[in-house]
């Protein structure tokens, strides 16, 4: 169970209404934390919002779509007069499924407003008031993408890569100001976004996680940062961190292209996993 104490009474988490975002909200909820939840689609950011009132939490709910330069300051002033002890970023996709050269710079732009961008804009924001109070928590979702390159996924797996050491520097920033910082690596996990985007959940050796247990897994281990790897991926980042990279990019990219199979065509940024 989080610390209630140090990461309430509230918790902001962008990418809230499906999937993985959906349970954290409904787990914070039920431990006892109020929420803001954040994501573009209105109709199952109400949905989630509703189900957490049902569990005694308050919600509040901003609609926006975060590639948006200014759905940010609209996250701000919404949360102008909370005390935010938790951050949690789960908004990230790859909206650009190009080979680099055929992609437009507009869309491999818009894969860094996601990842990168409204994460870093956020994270500046709500832990600037987390050191000040000395207290509070920011978790960031991540993928085992960041481990090796990938086709297609060169940009993606570029700013999730950047993710990763980020919350490790973050994590030497923070851990003498009370403030807990975790990248929560994902592998595949069943969750809608994953499914929009044609994974095949089928492919022997690849694990598949559950939204429900990764959301506890990553609260559970909230204050053993840097990273955890949730699932029954560890094994697999591990043999994909080993100084042969041409053989571990191309043993990645033989697997990768069994578990994207024929999903090749570009999906629309949906920043709740």
């Amino acid at each position: 169970m989080p610390d209630v104490a140090k990461y309430g009474p509230w918790a902001v988490i962008a990418g809230g209404s499906e999937g993985l975002g959906a349970e954290f909200a409904k787990q914070l909820a039920g431990y006892g934390l109020n929420l803001m939840l954040i994501a573009r689609t209105p109709g199952p950011l109400a949905d989630t919002a509703d189900s957490c009132r049902q569990l005694g939490a308050q919600v509040r709910t901003v609609a926006v779509d975060l590639l948006d330069p200014e759905s940010v300051w609209q996250i701000m002033e919404e949360a102008a007069d909370l005390e935010v002890g938790l951050l949690i970023y789960n908004a990230g996709a790859n909206t650009c499924r190009q080979e680099f050269f055929d992609a437009d710079l507009t869309d491999v732009g818009r894969v860094i407003d996601l990842n990168v961008t409204r994460m870093l804009e956020l994270v500046h924001h709500f832990g600037r008031s987390m050191r000040a109070r000395r207290s509070g928590g920011i978790l960031l979702v991540g993928s085992t993408a960041a481990t090796y390159g990938s086709m297609r996924q060169s940009v993606y797996t570029g700013s999730k890569a950047f993710s990763r050491l980020f919350a490790e520097s973050l994590w030497l920033e923070l851990r003498d100001y009370g403030v807990d910082v975790l990248e929560l690596v994902l592998g595949v996990t069943r969750t809608p976004a994953m499914r929009r985007a044609g994974l095949n959940f089928e492919v022997p050796g690849i694990p598949v996680a559950e939204p429900a247990d990764v959301a506890r897994a990553g609260l559970e281990n909230l204050a053993n940062g840097p990273v955890f790897i949730a699932g029954d991926n560890a094994a697999a980042v591990q043999r994909g961190s080993g100084p042969d990279r041409a053989a571990i990019v191309l043993g990645g990219h033989r697997l990768m292209q069994k578990l994207i199979g024929a999903a090749r065509r570009d999906v629309s940024a949906d920043p709740d996993r």
